[in-house]
């Protein structure tokens, strides 16, 4: 079997990988009604598997929805917790970008 056809083969495996992880969180995303669609779920877990920091994206989450338009899916208990952390947290383990 030619290189090509392996790493082909493993970039199918991870797909289906990463389709499969989404089909699991997304469900429990919409329980926990975190107002997240299913794109943006998405993203967020393709950049915790990259190295982001979970808890940065989710304060980074948090304020871009308390500085967004209220929409009919937003209700006061959502926003109310939506409260930007004072300290700014790094995406990246590595400590890029802290301030």
């Amino acid at each position: 079997m030619a290189p090509h056809e392996t790493e082909t083969g493993t970039e199918s495996a991870a797909a289906r990988q990463a389709k499969e992880s989404l089909e699991l969180a997304f469900p429990m995303s919409q329980i926990l009604d975190t107002g997240l669609d299913r794109h943006t779920l998405s993203l967020l877990m393709a950049l915790c598997d990259r190295g982001a920091n979970p808890e940065a994206l989710a304060a980074l989450v948090r304020e871009l929805s308390s500085a967004a338009p209220p929409t009919a899916a937003t209700t006061p208990a959502s926003t109310a917790t939506a409260v930007p952390s004072t300290k700014a947290a790094s995406l990246f383990p590595s400590g890029l970008r802290q301030p």
